[in-house]
């Protein structure tokens, strides 16, 4: 796999935030398998338990640190000591609800936490380039039937929202008074949707909820059932993630933009239609989905579409999955964790069959 993306990552050392969570567990993987040499920056206990980043062995294979993404002077440190020359920022608070539980923590991670990134970035040297993890949620949610731009309004109405958004505008002020010019440290930030794929055991996270159920035998039960999402499999992001790092080093500002990665479906898929299709494709017993509009406490967008023109127009970036694909590779994960099969094997044969369905697709990042 070293030849993907041009080859840019073999030998790159990178740090990765939040390497230990969902995605960036995922991504972790990925760039070991290209020869990059991984630094991981995370909090000392894994987000969720169990955890695809421990199931899977990672720690093994990369220079895993812990600490606190608050902690500014800890942060610098590891950067002055290991001098990458790509920061993945995707630490955080992943979730919105529990925003409204602990508002300043939430926007202490996502907003003061971004801050610390740019500004550990800012005074060492060695940093070529910067991606910065937002979410589909840093715009101002106004119920349109048509996708966001990168251009449209920012805003939130929960903290976890909102304080997403703030880190975006951090971004695009340390973007403009520090980080322009030859030679400047190259800084984009990526939006993607709700991601689906094995391993996600976030609380309250609609894809962990409902596995947790279907692996205890238990109850789904739908908050918003009607409610849509840019549900993507989790490597589709991560794709767009590393096909802008590639671009920031090799083409600089060119790219130092924000960025959206959505799904390959444009029409609105509900909820309870992705819950309707996993169940089927796991045993077919719909009569566990159930819904409890009283679970809904507190407010979330019912409607949110990404429009991704931009990356597949300068990037040369597209979905590789149907949701009906990703639906059913997701599966496979969970079935292989219910069987007690090897996690390390099944994400890398995982990871092998996005690649190539990739390949057979002809996606610019895999024969360029």
């Amino acid at each position: 796999m070293k030849d993907l993306f041009n080859g840019v990552f073999a030998n790159k050392t990178v740090l990765l935030t939040g390497h230990t969570g969902f995605k960036g567990s995922w991504l972790t993987l990925w760039l070991k398998t290209m020869g990059a040499d991984v630094i991981g920056y995370s909090l000392a206990e894994a987000p969720t338990t169990p955890s695809n980043f421990e199931l899977a062995n990672l720690t093994q294979t990369i220079t895993d640190l812990r600490g606190d993404i608050r902690d500014y002077e800890t942060l610098r440190g590891v950067i002055e000591k290991h001098q990458p020359e790509l920061v993945i920022h995707f630490a955080a608070q992943t979730t919105v609800l529990p925003s409204y539980e602990n508002p300043k923590l939430s926007f202490d991670t996502n907003a003061g936490g971004t801050v610390n990134v740019l500004d550990a970035v800012r005074t060492t040297n060695c940093v070529k380039a910067l991606v910065v993890c937002a979410t589909d949620k840093v715009y101002e949610n106004k119920e349109w039937i048509w996708g966001y731009r990168e251009n449209d309004e920012l805003g939130g109405y929960d903290p976890y929202s909102t304080g997403k958004a703030m880190a975006e505008l951090a971004v695009n002020s340390f973007r403009r008074s520090f980080f322009s010019g030859d030679g400047a440290t190259a800084v984009g930030s990526v939006r993607a949707g709700n991601v689906i794929g094995g391993g996600d055991f976030t609380e309250n996270g609609l894809l962990a909820d409902l596995m947790r159920a279907i692996l205890k035998n238990e109850s789904i039960v739908l908050r918003n059932p009607s409610s849509t999402r840019p549900w993507q499999y989790v490597l589709e992001p991560i794709s767009g993630y590393l096909r802008l790092a590639e671009k920031l080093l090799t083409d600089g500002q060119a790219y130092a933009e924000a960025w959206n990665f959505g799904p390959l479906q444009h029409s609105a898929i509900t909820t309870l239609e992705v819950v309707q299709k996993l169940v089927d494709l796991w045993d077919g017993d719909r009569s566990r989905i159930q819904y409890d509009p009283a679970a809904a406490k507190v407010h979330e967008a019912h409607s949110l579409h990404l429009n991704w023109d931009k990356s597949a127009s300068l990037l040369q970036w597209r979905p590789v999955f149907t949701i009906d694909e990703a639906l059913s590779e997701t599966v496979k994960w969970y079935q292989a964790y219910q069987r007690g099969d090897a996690i390390d094997g099944v994400c890398n044969t995982l990871l092998d069959n996005y690649v190539s369905q990739a390949r057979r697709l002809n996606v610019t990042w895999t024969c360029e």
